[in-house]
């Protein structure tokens, strides 16, 4: 049994309700209108939580990407300028932080370096992920750690031993632990979803899933394993331009996913056979000895 964290007031772990969040990510491309409008399909499908992507470009871009030409909905821009056109800035986030607790959902972000860490920092959010990106970088991971919050470490293109590193960095009492497979999208058969199991085993912390596939079903199959919690791409159409939109689900998927994640928790039981009122009647009109 895995130690439970709470998350914006819900507590994560076994025996309790999967905590379900939409990634937003960079997928409103830098509008803060279609941030909210992917808000809104969240609370509707009744999401627990909204999680954004927080980045310094001038840190997290390599120097000799900065010039390279890109086509953008503004036009032919530097690498550099796009990244900083889908970078939300503090009236933004004001406005996101203000929307969220009127519509009665958490929210939070990964943070790809430390000066994105303290920018987020100042809005108290439910909690910091760390980005599979982000999982060998011991200075961020340190100071995330220090922030007090809870952590989702997650484990895309990282070995086992990197992973045990990265968990030796941070505080196991406020951990959780995301397996995820960073391809996008990503082929069934390279999500390896026993590593659910094997991540539960070895860290004894509440582990999900963050997943990057086409479709539901390997989401809903990470839930049977025991993830603790999941998350999914969110967009308004998976045809808009951007690098994520393709490996994300729309409004209508993201309502079903939610939907058929309930009935599979009301359905798993307890394990404890028995027989049931309901099946009674079978009973006098099926057997006979």
């Amino acid at each position: 049994m895995s130690k439970l964290i709470t998350i914006g007031g819900r507590p994560i772990g076994d025996g309790h309700p999967t905590y379900i969040i939409a990634e937003i990510g960079i997928n409103h491309n830098g509008d803060l209108e279609v941030a909210k409008k992917l808000i809104d399909v969240a609370v509707l499908a009744g999401c627990d939580a909204v999680k954004f992507q927080k980045r310094t470009p001038e840190l997290c871009v390599p120097a000799d990407q900065w010039e390279i030409p890109r086509e953008t909905p503004w036009g032919c821009l530097s690498y550099i300028e796009y990244k900083r056109r889908t970078e939300f800035g503090p009236e933004e986030y004001r406005e996101i932080d203000r929307y969220c607790g009127e519509k009665g959902i958490a929210w939070f972000a990964s943070c790809w370096d430390e000066p994105s860490v303290d920018f987020i920092e100042q809005f108290q959010p439910a909690c910091y992920k760390i980005a599979s990106a982000s999982l060998t970088d011991d200075d961020l991971l340190r100071h995330t750690n220090e922030m007090g919050r809870p952590m989702i470490l997650s484990t895309g293109m990282s070995t086992m031993d990197e992973i045990r590193h990265a968990v030796s960095l941070l505080d196991g009492s406020r951990l959780l632990i995301s397996h995820c497979t960073s391809t996008y999208p990503c082929k069934p058969e390279e999500l390896n979803l026993r590593m659910i199991l094997t991540l539960k085993q070895e860290f004894n912390c509440p582990v999900g899933y963050s997943g990057h596939e086409v479709g539901l079903q390997t989401t809903l199959a990470s839930v049977v394993l025991g993830a603790s919690f999941v998350e999914r791409h969110i967009t308004l159409d998976r045809a808009m331009w951007g690098s994520d939109h393709a490996a994300s689900v729309e409004p209508g998927g993201l309502m079903r996913l939610v939907r058929d994640i309930r009935v599979i928790e009301t359905a798993m039981g307890d394990g404890v056979k028995r027989v049931y009122s309901s099946e009674q009647s079978s009973i006098k009109k099926l057997r006979h000895k």
